[in-house]
């Protein structure tokens, strides 16, 4: 009996000075690229689901006074470029804009996460203890984003439509089999697939639009009666 105990304590043993071992090469700049791709990625997904469409020939401006943010230059720049592909054009001065466009940001941020499966660490009698084992390994990091966005009209500050809040979130698991890896999956990877192979990364191209806006209605002259055929002012009756 207690040959056996010792050949399964010497398994053991051999076992924790057998398996690999894995560590994340960290950054030195101030962010990590995946937690930078973590952020831009959800940001991505999120305006992804709001129409612009809505704005097409129209002059906007974007208020960004209550943007305050992570990565507030590329949720801005993202905006400026969806509207402008939607056939908007983006103003600086809200005096000559038709249009205010007021995004905000609920949560823009990362979260990690790691858990394991393996053998806890193990004192024994004497002080001797053995380490624990990794057999199995993740770590989860997710990038999260909740953007809400209002639009109204620029001379008489009526909202269009309901606008509303766009959420989505990205990312990246590592996963290690007795220390060998990591092997990554998620939304983050694939799109580091595509981009270094040159190919289009495709999200999901169902995803429904959460947010929505009605085209502003043409300004009248208050003094003009609109026909079906135009408008005709007081001095053409």
């Amino acid at each position: 009996m207690r040959t056996h105990s010792v050949g399964v304590l010497g398994l053991v043993v051999a076992s924790v000075f057998l398996s690999g071992c894995s560590k994340n090469v960290t950054s030195n700049t101030a962010r990590t690229g995946t937690e930078q791709l973590l952020i831009s990625n959800a940001i991505d997904q999120s305006l992804d689901k709001v129409d612009f469409s809505a704005f097409a020939a129209s002059k906007v401006a974007i208020e960004d006074k209550y943007l305050d943010s992570v990565d507030k230059s590329y949720l801005m720049s993202s905006i400026r470029h969806r509207l402008s592909y939607y056939g908007a054009t983006v103003v600086a001065d809200a005096k000559e804009a038709e249009i205010i466009l007021e995004p905000r940001s609920g949560a823009v941020g990362t979260d990690n996460s790691e858990m394991f499966y393996g053998v806890p660490e193990i004192v024994l009698p004497g002080m001797l203890s053995l380490p624990e084992l990794k057999l199995l390994t993740r770590t989860q990091q997710k990038g999260t984003a909740k953007i809400g966005i209002v639009a109204y009209d620029a001379k008489t500050h009526r909202i269009l439509g309901s606008g509303g809040v766009s959420l989505a979130v990205s990312d990246q698991n590592s996963w290690n089999f007795f220390g060998v890896g990591p092997y990554k999956s998620g939304s983050v990877p694939q799109e580091l697939t595509a981009g270094v192979n040159g190919g289009a990364y495709h999200r999901n191209a169902q995803l429904p639009y959460t947010v929505t806006f009605d085209t502003p209605a043409p300004a009248q002259d208050p003094g003009a009666i609109r026909l079906t055929k135009g408008i005709r002012g007081r001095d053409d009756q």
